[in-house]
């Protein structure tokens, strides 16, 4: 009896959602129950088959239960004639009739179906305001930290057909293996997928650069500007992509220094100063005014704890260089050439 109501349970959860209804908690169940065993994706996916058909079908045309049945009368041939006899249908067989005419229309219309079903279910939006850092876990358990200004999207349907999420910004990711659904993220520029691995992707918009480094593990990365070449990445590697050229250069880098913004430690490695500007303006909620553009070529080392400095001991230890000065009002901030 266990066995039955629990089996009706998932059947329950497979329903809502195919129709919309079901709730962050019930995805969470029914996500859990396909991770559990490969026999209850494939089960998922042969009820996700027979469900997009039916959509494809009422879209076209009005199912005809009856149709189903005359489509199973057998027509048998001899030699010398031929006869044609009906099979007689008991109830357990109309049904299977039914599904097997719903399989037999799926082709194109389980890819229309699900595509449309797909499009149906709401974005899932995860941010970390100016001036703070966020971590979140995905259904399946990856860790993302998205630093600040930042934010990742995905299908609330994430999990089970794939595992796709758009970034805006700076994310630092640990990936949960799973060899059939490959983790993707996704931007405007590069796209990076992986099986299980640890990476740092930053591609602010109003950055000149888009930088991915891997920690661990392997990634490929594709191009998408410019050039448009595809690499693979290995630990300790980095890809840097000029946004302005779309030329990318594979660089080796002590990728454990990336990972410092996660636990609030600001590290330069020879950036753009509007790029640590822009950075500086997310992470301290400030506003930076370049007022001299023959600064903007400059570049700068440098590493800062967060909660132990302020943003006047930052740009101080900047302006010792004796490169630029700056002048601060309230949360107004100028930066001149010396």
């Amino acid at each position: 009896m266990q066995n039955t109501e629990y089996n009706e349970r998932i059947n329950e959860l497979i329903v809502a959602y195919f129709t919309r209804e079901i709730s962050n908690e019930d995805l969470n169940e029914l996500q859990q129950w396909l991770l559990a065993s490969v026999e209850n994706k494939n089960s998922f996916m042969r009820e996700q088959e027979i469900w997009f058909s039916t959509i494809s079908a009422d879209d076209r045309k009005r199912f005809d239960t009856d149709a189903a049945y005359r489509r199973f009368r057998i027509k048998t041939q001899t030699a010398d004639f031929e006869t044609e006899r009906s099979v007689v249908f008991k109830p357990w067989m109309r049904v299977a009739a039914a599904v097997v005419l719903l399989v037999s229309v799926a082709g194109s219309a389980f890819w229309y179906g699900g595509k449309r079903v797909a499009n149906q279910f709401a974005d899932i939006v995860m941010e970390a305001p100016l001036g703070s850092r966020n971590k979140v876990y995905l259904p399946d358990g990856t860790l993302v930290w998205l630093n600040a200004g930042s934010k990742i999207t995905y299908s609330q349907g994430y999990g089970m057909n794939d595992r796709k999420v758009k970034l805006e910004g700076e994310g630092y990711f640990e990936v949960t293996k799973n060899a059939d659904l490959p983790f993707k993220v996704a931007t405007n520029e590069m796209d990076v997928q992986v099986l299980g691995t640890k990476f740092n992707f930053r591609n602010f918009e109003e950055d000149e650069e888009s930088i991915i480094t891997l920690l661990e593990g392997k990634v490929a990365v594709d191009n998408k500007i410019g050039t448009k070449e595809k690499f693979v990445l290995k630990p300790n590697q980095r890809i840097v992509l000029d946004k302005r050229s779309g030329n990318a250069e594979l660089q080796a880098f002590d990728a454990l220094r990336v990972k410092g913004w996660t636990i609030g430690i600001l590290s330069f490695d020879e950036d753009k100063l509007p790029d640590i500007v822009r950075e500086l303006e997310r992470t301290y909620n400030v506003e930076i005014d370049i007022k001299d553009d023959t600064l903007n070529q400059l570049r700068f080392y440098g590493n800062f704890v967060r909660v132990d400095q302020t943003i006047d001991e930052v740009l101080g230890v900047i302006a010792s260089t004796g490169k630029l000065k700056y002048i601060r009002i309230d949360r107004k901030i100028e930066l001149r050439k010396n």
